[in-house]
């Protein structure tokens, strides 16, 4: 249940966010490695066990992200939450990285 409160907080609040584990996504574009079209949506593809994506912001991507187009994905063995920063600070329990702020283990 916190899970899907966590999400929508950030629908409501327009923050983008990376999870641990890998849910929907709106399409923009291609969809990232480990995902797949539909309905314009990315899907996560469980069968390649995907990372958690978020929309990349400027030319880079958060700690322990690679970049897939218009998406970062997390490494999906080194699974971390990501969203984008807003203002020049993070959360209590966050570092920045970049345009991102990455929760701590």
């Amino acid at each position: 249940m916190a899970f899907w409160a966590s999400i929508g907080l950030s629908l409501a609040l327009g923050i983008k966010a990376a999870h641990s584990s890998p849910v929907p996504l709106p399409r923009m574009g291609s969809c990232p490695l480990g995902y797949y079209a539909a309905s314009g949506y990315c899907l996560p593809n469980r069968s390649v066990n995907a990372g958690g994506a978020i929309q990349k912001t400027g030319g880079s991507c958060p700690f322990d992200y690679y970049s897939s187009g218009n998406y970062c994905v997390s490494n999906p063995s080194n699974r971390q939450d990501a969203i984008q920063k807003t203002g020049s600070s993070c959360p209590l329990g966050w570092f920045s990285s970049g345009a991102y702020c990455v929760k701590n283990r």
